[in-house]
C-alpha cells in the first residue's frame, strides 16, 4: 500500500479497502432542485471556499467527495469534471471513491488527493462464500473509513443505487447526484442537491460536466489534454523498446483489439482487425498492435499478428494504465471500438478513430479536445445494452474504410490540416469527410 499522509490512512486496509495518496502531478432520498434558486448558505467553518465566481452557488468545503467507482471508460470520462472541480475548489482535499480496475486512472490524473478503492473483490468473495461476519466486518471497516474523512460534500457521478448508498453513509451533509432518468435504482432518493434538466442522450462527458456546473455554471471546463505519462512510464517503455531496435519509434497507427470481459460486443472481428493492419501497411503506414497483461487480451493481439501476416508490429505489453499512456503518447492515430483506452487516447490528445457499434454513437463519443472520426452503421438494433454473440454492427464496418479514415486522419493532423473542432462536426454521410463517417 502506498504510504499516505496520516490523516489519509485507513485503520485496516484489508477490512476497509485501499487507501492511496495522489500526489500532484509536474504543473503544466429525493431532495430540492439544484442548483437552487437562491445561493446556498453554508454553516461550516472550512477554510476550503470555492474560487469566486458571478452566480457561483457551490457550498464552502475543505473536504469533498467524488463518487465514480468504474469501469476504465466511464471514470477516463469523468476527469475533466473533475478537474473543473478542482479549479472550484482549489484549497480542499479531493478524495475519489473508485473500484480497483480503475484506480490506476484516478492515480495517474494526479487531480485529487486521495484515492479511496472500494474493497469489491473481498466483499463479493464473502457474499459468495455466505460469510456474514466478514462482509459485515469488511463493509463496516471501509465505511468507518469514509466517516472519519469528515466529507462536507459529496458529488455522485455515477448515478446508481450503490454509489448513492456510498454517498449518503459518508456522512457529507451536502449530497449532489443526479435527478431520473439519468440518476438511476434510486440514486436519487440519497441526494439533497438533485440536478435536473439533463439530457440522458448526452455525451459522457457532458453528462458529468453538467454535475459541477450545477455548483457554478461558470465553471470552465479544461479543453487541453488531461492524462499523460510519468517520466518512470516513458523510460521503462523506451528500454523495452530498445532491446528490439525500435526505441525511437514513433507516429505509427496504434491499434487496440480488446474490451473489457463484459464488453466482448463490442469488439471488432480479429480477421477485420489483420485486414485493417494490411492496408494500411499496403499505405505506407507503421502499424503497431496493444495489449495489456491479461492473457487473453494477448491471445488476442497475437492472433491477429499472425493473420496479418507481417503488416503489424506486437507491441510491449502495458502492464499499467501508467504504461498503456507511454505507449498512446508515441502514436500519430489510434484505433479501436469503444473502449476505455480509446477514451485514454482521445484525453492524452492522441487523434483517435473509433469504431462504434451496439454503443450509443452519442453518449460515448471522444473528447472533443482531440482529433477523431467515428464509423458507426446505424442499423435498427443499434444501439442496445445487452449484445449479441456475432454483432452485425461491427461487422458492417469495412477494414478498408477503417483503415482509409486512420490514414487520412493521420495525414491531416501530420499536415496541420485539422484541429479537434472541424473534426466532429455532425455527419456527412460521407466516407472521411466529418467527425462520424457512416460506413
Amino acid at each position: 500500500m502506498t504510504q499516505t499522509p496520516p490523516h489519509s490512512q485507513a485503520p485496516d486496509d484489508d477490512a476497509s479497502g485501499t487507501v492511496r495518496a495522489s500526489p500532484p502531478r509536474a504543473p503544466e432520498a429525493g431532495g430540492d432542485e439544484w442548483p437552487p434558486r437562491t445561493p446556498v448558505v453554508s454553516t461550516s467553518t472550512a477554510s476550503a471556499r470555492p474560487s469566486d465566481s458571478k452566480g457561483s452557488s457551490a457550498p464552502v468545503a475543505d473536504r469533498v467527495l467524488i463518487l465514480r467507482l468504474g469501469a476504465m471508460g466511464d471514470v477516463i470520462r469523468t476527469l475533466p469534471a473533475v478537474a473543473a472541480l478542482r479549479s472550484l475548489y482549489p484549497g480542499a482535499h479531493l478524495s475519489w471513491l473508485v473500484e480497483p480496475a480503475s484506480a490506476g486512472v484516478v492515480e495517474v490524473s494526479g487531480l485529487v488527493d486521495e484515492t479511496l478503492v472500494f474493497p469489491r473483490r473481498a466483499l463479493v468473495e464473502a457474499f459468495r462464500e455466505a460469510d456474514a461476519l466478514s462482509f459485515a466486518r469488511r463493509l463496516g471497516g471501509f465505511l468507518e473509513t469514509l466517516r472519519q474523512r469528515r466529507f462536507e460534500v459529496s458529488l455522485d457521478f455515477h448515478g446508481i443505487l450503490k454509489s448513492g448508498l456510498l454517498s449518503l453513509l459518508s456522512g457529507a451533509p451536502t449530497r449532489v447526484g443526479f435527478a431520473r432518468p439519468v440518476g438511476r435504482e434510486g440514486a436519487p432518493l440519497f441526494a439533497n442537491r438533485l440536478v435536473h434538466g439533463v439530457d440522458p442522450e448526452c455525451s459522457r462527458f457532458d453528462r458529468n460536466a453538467a454535475l459541477v456546473r450545477a455548483l457554478d455554471p461558470h465553471v470552465e471546463i479544461p479543453e487541453r489534454p488531461l492524462l499523460r505519462p510519468s517520466a518512470l512510464a516513458q523510460a521503462r517503455l523506451a528500454a523495452r523498446l530498445r532491446a528490439t531496435g525500435r526505441e525511437s519509434a514513433g507516429g505509427f497507427a496504434l491499434i487496440h483489439p480488446g474490451s473489457s470481459a463484459g464488453a466482448q460486443h463490442k469488439r471488432y472481428a480479429p480477421e477485420a482487425w489483420a485486414a485493417v493492419a494490411r492496408r494500411l501497411a499496403a499505405l505506407g503506414v507503421e502499424v503497431w498492435i496493444a495489449a495489456g497483461p491479461n492473457r487473453h487480451e494477448r491471445n488476442l493481439a497475437e492472433s491477429i499478428s499472425r493473420r496479418a501476416e507481417g503488416a503489424l508490429v506486437l507491441a510491449p505489453e502495458t502492464r499499467s494504465f501508467d504504461d498503456l499512456l507511454a505507449l498512446q503518447a508515441r502514436a500519430g492515430v489510434f484505433i479501436a471500438s469503444d473502449s476505455g483506452p480509446l477514451h485514454a487516447a482521445s484525453l492524452s490528445g492522441v487523434p483517435v478513430v473509433q469504431l462504434l457499434g451496439p454503443t450509443h454513437p452519442v453518449q460515448n463519443e471522444p473528447w472533443s479536445g482531440s482529433p477523431s472520426r467515428r464509423l458507426h452503421v446505424p442499423l435498427a438494433c443499434s444501439p442496445c445494452r445487452r449484445g449479441c454473440a456475432d454483432p452485425a454492427c461491427m461487422r458492417s464496418i469495412p477494414a478498408d474504410v477503417v483503415a482509409d479514415t486512420a490514414r487520412e486522419l493521420l495525414a491531416a493532423v501530420s499536415g496541420g490540416e485539422v484541429s479537434a473542432r472541424s473534426v466532429r462536426q455532425p455527419a456527412s454521410g460521407v466516407s472521411g469527410t466529418s467527425g462520424e463517417t457512416h460506413a
